[in-house]
């Protein structure tokens, strides 16, 4: 029997890092290898995410996954028997084909990124070649969280806005990740020694980035919060080579009925083009480098708006949901130029890499994202499709795991540095 082939195709339920029931499934070849891949929910899903497929009932609070595990465990089980692990595309549309409303995104989700490890294992490649081959050699532009917290000024769900630090003006991105660690640092002793505040992963086992909870009533507006991240900038010696990446999270904020944005940055409503007007100002006053959903989740014409004026790197999460047609829409009109990856919004490894191609083919960035359950795999995801930019993820484990690959690669490593952002700074 081939080595490379699926033997057998298992999932259980398990609790995420998020605290909430994930599918976790097992992809194991004749050759003997094991690859195990978890798909979770984020903290706030846009409506334009796959459906997963979830119990109902009142265990779990109706997020029980056991259904979409025996998916797993018998349709998808039976249908990727003896399939070659290493052809991914083959193993994914045998999924796509039975349907993702009858299996649940979660279930496909979780064995097609199960698949792509077991695939990399038997091949004994690493995972980032796996994904990329021998153009694998890009690392990214170093960051690591600062700040989260919704509910500052009104009550908000969701944890947003973020913002991060990331490092974009060095030559290597060991030399990157030095600077994050010492801004991060100090960052944390500042919020700890000023506020009594300490910083905090979001997701335990996730790569994510340490972030300081803000309360109500610490400060009147986040001018305080980027006036305090700059300060710590300028202190540690890195002013114009670590600047601020944020995740605004406007949907979360946008009252459809009345078309306003309020608890957004302190407690004034704003209009769509307020929101615009004030977001280009802050922009180059308080050294913002990289931007995430400003607006709301359908407002192409405003984001397309904000990308014209802003000058730097625009994000589309919800915007786009890792969507090919979304993507497609939004370079239509050139809303954002770049696109947050998540594959879980999508579904299957397949069409998260032909999102990335057509982006690729359109001058748009990708920002991986490692909240949907992927862990360090992050990493090589990132390096693999060469993308210059990432949600956080490097700091610790994960920074630990860029470095590894950095010297994997050796002399062809490549830094992507500030001309890999779109905007302003590849400009220079």
């Amino acid at each position: 029997m081939n080595r490379h082939l699926i033997k057998s195709v298992q999932a259980r339920q398990i609790i995420s890092g998020r605290g909430i029931p994930a599918v976790e499934a097992e992809v194991t070849t004749y050759g003997g290898i094991t690859a195990r891949a978890v798909c979770t929910a984020g903290h706030s899903v846009g409506t334009h995410e796959v459906v997963f497929a979830y119990d109902g009932g009142e265990k779990w609070n109706g997020l029980g996954v056991i259904g979409a595990v025996e998916n797993v465990n018998t349709i998808i089980n039976k249908v990727l028997h003896d399939m070659d692990s290493r052809n991914q595309a083959e193993i994914d549309y045998a999924m796509l084909d039975i349907g993702k409303s009858k299996l649940g995104g979660n279930a496909i989700g979780a064995v097609s990124a199960a698949a792509l490890k077991a695939g990399a294992l038997s091949a004994e490649e690493p995972l980032y070649y796996h994904i990329g081959g021998q153009s694998a050699v890009m690392l990214p532009c170093a960051s690591d969280g600062a700040i989260m917290g919704s509910d500052r000024y009104l009550p908000v769900k969701g944890g947003k806005p973020t913002y991060s630090f990331i490092a974009y003006d060095f030559k290597t991105f060991s030399e990157a990740a030095d600077a994050i660690w010492e801004v991060s640092n100090k960052w944390n002793e500042y919020a700890s020694r000023k506020y009594g505040l300490g910083a905090k992963i979001p997701s335990p086992g996730f790569p994510s980035g340490r972030f300081v909870v803000f309360p109500k009533g610490i400060v009147k507006s986040d001018v305080e919060l980027w006036e305090m991240l700059n300060d710590i900038i300028v202190g540690c010696d890195y002013e114009g080579r670590v600047g601020l990446q944020a995740d605004f999270a406007g949907d979360s904020y946008y009252n459809r009925e009345k078309g306003i944005y309020q608890g957004l940055f302190d407690d004034k409503p704003r209009t769509r083009d307020e929101l615009i007007d004030y977001i280009c100002e802050i922009i180059p006053k308080y050294n913002f480098v990289v931007i995430e959903d400003p607006l709301y989740e359908d407002d192409f014409e405003g984001h397309a708006i904000i990308t014209k004026r802003c000058g730097i790197q625009l994000v589309g999460d919800d915007l786009f949901a890792t969507n090919a047609e979304r993507v497609s829409k939004g370079i239509e009109i050139s809303a954002c130029n770049a696109v947050l990856l998540k594959v879980n919004q999508i579904g299957s490894i397949t069409e998260a890499l032909e999102m990335v191609d057509l982006a690729y083919k359109h001058n748009y960035g990708i920002m991986p994202c490692c909240s949907r359950g992927e862990n360090l795999d992050i990493c090589d995801y990132c390096v693999g499709i060469n993308a210059a930019s990432i949600r956080e993820s490097c700091y610790g484990t994960s920074a630990n795991r860029f470095i590894e690959i950095e010297r994997e690669l050796g002399s062809r490593a490549r830094f992507a540095g500030k001309a890999g952002l779109k905007g302003r700074l590849n400009e220079d």
